[in-house]
């Protein structure tokens, strides 16, 4: 899972500092969602977990984590992607 968007593309279509969405699809087991949440945490330096959202497949098979958090520039953007792909049970990143 190696395949982030380069600087240029994440400066030419968003604008920093703001909001950015990352999502993560993974399986249901061994806390998966927390630790998403915590990979994000961590790698923003939060002190609280970011907001999320989690998405269930009909299945329960699988899991998707949404989260809407501020960024400084698109460097923190691709820190964010790299520190997620590290997840065990990770599927998609997007």
């Amino acid at each position: 899972m190696g395949d982030y968007p380069s600087v240029e593309l994440l400066e030419a279509h968003h604008a920093f500092p703001g909001p950015y969405m990352f999502k993560a699809i993974g399986h249901t087991e061994n806390g998966f969602v927390a630790r998403t949440v915590a990979a994000v945490r961590d790698e923003l330096a939060e002190a609280v977990d970011p907001p999320f959202t989690v998405r269930e497949t009909g299945s329960g098979r699988y899991v998707a984590v949404t989260l809407v958090v501020r960024v400084q520039n698109a460097l923190q953007v691709l820190a964010v992607y790299k520190r997620m792909a590290q997840l065990a049970g990770l599927k998609l990143l997007f």
